[in-house]
This record gives C-alpha cells, structure tokens and sequence, in this order.
C-alpha cells in the first residue's frame, strides 16, 4: 500500500489516515511533498480524481481518498485490528463522533490549525470556538463514561477510529491551551504517550517544513507529553564511531553524516532522517531499542 501525505506537523487529515493504518498494522509506504510545490502537484495528479490528500492506494489498485473513506475501507480489509468496537451501541456511537468531526467544528478548525510542532500561551478563543470546544467535550465525556470504561481512551483500553478522528483535535487543545475537562486531560496524556502518534510527531520535526500561515506570534509552553531522551546529531568532522554497521530501520550501511549521540552512545543511521526522527524521540522507535544505552 502507499498512503499519499503533506507535512507532518499540519496535516490534520494526513494524521488521521497514517494512524488507522498503524491501528492494522498493515505495512504501508508513504509518499510525501510539501504544501504547494511541484512535487505535491504530481502527487496529486498521480492520484486523480483525488483532488488533495491522504490518498491510499490499496495493493491490488484500488485509490481511496478522504480520510473517512480510508478509515472505512481500511476497516473493511483489516476487521480484526478492531477500527470500530465490536459491540453494536458502542459502534454505533464511535460512528456518530467520527462522522461529526468529519462534518462539523469548522470554527475551532478554522482558528486553530494543527501545529504539532508548538504549544502557545496567551491564545484567546472566540465565542464560536469556545462553542466548539464544549461540544466537542460533551461529546467525549459522554463516550467515556458510556463505553469506555476505564479507558484511557473513548472507547476503551486501545484507541479506535473515532479516537483516530478526533487525534487532531486533541492535539489541538494542546496547541492552543483549550478543554478543561478530567476526559480531556486524560485523552490529552494518552495520545501523546501513543506510540504511533509519538513517531509522527517525530518525523514532523525531522521533515524541518515549515507553513508560516500556521504559526502564531505567542509566547510558548514547555514540550508536551513524555520527555525525550537528551539526543543530538553528530558532526562528521567529530570522528565518532557509531555502535552500529546498519541503519536499525532500514538495513542499509551507516552514512558518515547521519550519526546521533542518545544518551551518549553513537549511533549510525542510512540518511539524517533517519538520525533527525530517532533524535526527535529516540523511544519512539521499536527497531531503535535494541541500541539504546
């Protein structure tokens, strides 16, 4: 499969569509190329008739565009990674959310663009979002106490496709300083924690992109979420050796400008995004793990 994306760091829809994959644990090429450049505009063409993305084209041709689409189709192929709860009301419920985050919250998305990369003080919310941000709330502390029992996610112990679907959400509410409520918090420290959602925001920042239309001019919070192991890219000129001979992702030979210190140990990877991913979070990563001090 390949999944078709743009910045990490922006892309609310992007976010949502690699997650549902990581949920089947399917493999899954992705295909990326910034906002607005020529390489994006083949991307697109190279997915007609989607107009944007996330776009995922299936092994045996099948195209899917929307994220929605994707979490449905992904659903349909992969039934026992369990996108949807088995049971019927829960299902139904976790359907009404998703599909109301698909369809609604435009003010809240409209003034709040997803940046993964910040978290600002000082943000002042208009009546409209403020609006958005207690429903949103209503609609997740109702789920919880339904049907999530002791979660910590909406639904229960593992994320499904609404919890996908509001990801961006929640990650805006750190963004911006908004929710208030236990189930906020709560879904607030579990995304951030989720494996999934921490190599994504890892690959953020080692894509170094930026989208000036979605920065503010805010004074900033520390970091959000689990604090990533001290990590830094190593110069050539240092002369380091890395503990390693491949690359723990992709098997290739180790390139002399793609070392990182973790921890104080060297380690060797085929490309600096490779380095800049693993010191972006360094225990994100399941095949790093084995090299780690």
């Amino acid at each position: 499969m390949e999944l078709s994306i743009i910045e990490r760091t922006y892309s609310s829809w992007s976010l949502r569509a690699w997650l549902a994959v990581e949920l089947t644990g399917a493999p899954c090429a992705v295909r990326s190329a910034p906002k607005g450049s020529e390489a994006f505009a083949r991307l697109c063409e190279d997915n007609r008739p989607a107009l944007t993305v996330p776009a995922m084209r299936f092994d045996d041709g099948a195209l899917v565009w929307e994220s929605s689409a994707i979490i449905e189709e992904l659903a349909q192929r992969w039934p026992e990674a369990g996108l949807w709860p088995a049971d019927p009301v829960a299902r139904g419920a976790a359907r009404s959310l998703a599909n109301e985050m698909h369809a609604g919250f435009g003010a809240l998305r409209a003034a709040c663009p997803m940046n993964l990369a910040r978290r600002y003080v000082g943000f002042e919310p208009s009546v409209e979002v403020l609006e958005d941000v207690a429903r949103i709330e209503d609609l997740w502390t109702w789920a919880a106490e339904r049907f999530g029992g002791e979660g910590p996610w909406l639904f229960g112990a593992r994320p499904c496709a609404a919890d996908v679907m509001f990801a961006p959400v929640i990650a805006r509410f750190v963004t911006y300083g908004l929710g208030e409520s236990e189930v906020t918090a709560r879904l607030q420290e579990a995304l951030y924690a989720w494996g999934p959602f921490r190599r994504w925001r890892a690959m953020g920042v080692a894509e170094k992109r930026r989208i000036d239309e979605y920065e503010f001019d805010l004074p900033e919070a520390r970091r959000f979420g689990p604090a990533p192991r001290p990590a830094r890219a190593i110069r050539p000129d240092e002369g380091r050796t890395p503990v390693n001979e491949a690359c723990p992702y992709s098997g290739r030979p180790v390139a002399a400008d793609s070392l990182a210190e973790i921890d104080g140990r060297a380690i060797g990877f085929c490309n600096p995004f490779c380095r800049d991913k693993s010191v972006a979070d360094a225990e994100a990563w399941p095949k790093l793990a084995p090299l780690l001090p």
